[in-house]
């Protein structure tokens, strides 16, 4: 089985949680134990391959799942919050930034803009997410007001599973060049299909690994359009690797091309090793983001008809935060209950995993479950 050490590490354990730690497939097992080997056979040397071979490889890989047309505009940090604090250091000093950005980002982002806007930093305007049905044109006609320095917003509400059905359309609505615009993708990167193609010379996208990547930390990414941020001011020695070796003198202090403009300093390149060996795993079993997304679906189906009409659940059909079946749906669904970290805590005590955030337990839905392991959900959500 392709996710066999994983489940077999706890056999008894039903995860649904894949939306926040996905579990591992036996291919980044077999990519972790190649750092490792690499590691200890190159020793110094290792950091040629890993810049020679692993993350041009990494890069091929995000470019042909997202539509972009060169993988030389993907830089790697060990999360996306290293990109957070590098896009904010492209911005203006002379005066606070102004921010475009909606009430339900991710902590990530949401508690860095916090702390800007109490340091006076930022000033920031959120639209709220709620009610969903308009946010997308009320974000798509603030975002065309122009006037920000930074437009950032997800994909994939966290909270609630929300899609932006007008990605590009938002995008695209920004009047001032200037403008970086930035996507945060951790919801929806091999969620479910995303072409970024039509936006990859205008704003940035960025994800990372913890999730629908299935391999674990460390491997966070972004894509770079060529000419927004050209010189971050938070800037670490890997975002010159290329020129390196010629020293800075008294010159301008340089900045390699493309994507690595954004790179950091020394990382533990493991996340990408294991990246890199579960995507040529899915390559050989021809298992598409689409197939995944699919068998997410199908899954999410059979517990929704399970779920029906139930009134001896401890979830409520009318808790559930669902959006239109037409939209691309976020691979967990989200109930809305006051109750949410008891049931958190009931589900637990039956070694079944989810998560709750405040009042929204999320229940998540991934690769490695199986129409049984729903069945025994619904029967582990019945009052007994």
């Amino acid at each position: 089985m392709s996710f066999s050490r994983a489940l077999r590490a706890a056999p008894g354990r039903l995860h649904f949680a894949a939306h926040s730690h996905h579990l591992w497939p036996d291919a980044s097992y077999d990519g972790h134990l190649a750092y490792w080997t690499d590691a200890a056979a190159l020793a110094d040397r290792k950091w040629s391959k890993v810049f020679g071979e692993v993350l041009p490889e990494a890069g091929s890989h995000i470019t042909h799942l997202l539509g972009l047309p060169d993988p030389g505009t993907i830089a790697f940090a060990p999360n996306t919050h290293d990109f957070i604090v590098r896009l904010f250091s492209c911005l203006p000093t002379d005066r606070p930034v102004r921010v475009l950005t909606t009430s339900g980002e991710f902590y990530s982002f949401e508690r860095q803009l916090k702390r800007f806007e109490e340091s006076g930093r930022v000033e920031a305007t959120r639209i709220p997410v709620e009610p969903y049905a308009t946010l997308p044109s009320r974000l798509e006609e603030a975002a065309s007001n122009g006037g920000f320095d930074l437009l950032f917003f997800s994909q994939v509400l966290f909270m609630s599973g929300f899609a932006l059905p007008n990605l590009h359309e938002i995008i695209a609505a920004v009047p001032d060049e200037e403008t970086l615009i930035a996507v945060d993708g951790y919801h929806s990167f091999m969620a479910f299909p995303v072409d970024f193609g039509p936006s990859a010379d205008r704003a940035f996208f960025m994800s990372a690994g913890y999730k629908y990547m299935m391999s674990g930390e460390g491997a966070g990414f972004m894509h770079c359009p060529p000419g927004y941020g050209a010189r971050p001011r938070l800037t670490g020695w890997f975002a010159a690797f290329d020129v390196l070796e010629e020293g800075y003198g008294d010159a301008t202090v340089p900045y390699s091309r493309g994507g690595g403009r954004f790179m950091g300093a020394t990382f533990d390149a493991a996340g990408l090793y294991r990246f890199n060996a579960v995507q040529r795993w899915l390559a050989s079993e021809s298992i598409t983001v689409e197939t995944i997304h699919q068998h997410v679906l199908a899954l999410q189906e059979r517990f929704l008809d399970a779920t029906r009409g139930r009134t001896d659940l401890l979830i409520h059909e009318d808790d559930r935060m669902i959006f239109a079946p037409e939209l691309d749906r976020a691979h967990f669904l989200t109930y809305r209950t006051p109750k949410a970290g008891n049931i958190h805590a009931q589900l637990m005590a039956q070694d079944v995993i989810t998560d709750y955030r405040n009042d929204r337990l999320r229940i998540g839905f991934g690769l490695y479950q199986t129409p049984d392991d729903v069945d025994a959900l619904v029967n582990a959500l019945t009052v007994s």
